[in-house]
């Protein structure tokens, strides 16, 4: 049963920009930390957003300055904005929740409880 619902990918160009969306009808997702990851074909998964209950924001140097999460807790939506994106941007995004916003680890996003299905991105010219 598909708990989150991701949608807004798509076929876009080098330096274009897509704004991805995430909903769940079954759990809130106040309370806890939300976030993206992508996983592209022979790479490892990287989370490329993570927000944790306050204004909190964590992005990896891949997408930092890019990409920018927003959380609407009265909507239960998580969205992610990518702006100038690259040709190795190119994965499968997946949106998350989570109960931390940063682990011991020092890791952020680290340990999902739920994503969804994921949404297809595809920067291309």
């Amino acid at each position: 049963q598909v708990q989150l619902v991701e949608s807004g990918g798509a076929l876009v160009q080098p330096g274009g920009s897509l704004r991805l969306s995430c909903s769940s009808s079954e759990f809130t997702l106040y309370g806890y930390a939300v976030g993206w990851f992508r996983q592209a074909p022979g790479k490892e998964r990287e989370v490329v957003a993570c927000a944790g209950e306050s204004d909190d924001t964590y992005y990896p140097d891949s997408v930092k300055g890019r990409f920018t999460i927003f959380r609407d807790n009265a909507k239960n939506t998580v969205t992610l904005q990518m702006n100038n994106l690259k040709s190795e941007d190119t994965a499968v995004y997946f949106c998350l929740r989570d109960f931390r916003f940063q682990y011991y680890s020092g890791n952020y996003c680290e340990y999902p409880m739920n994503w969804g299905q994921g949404t297809q991105v595809t920067v291309s010219s």
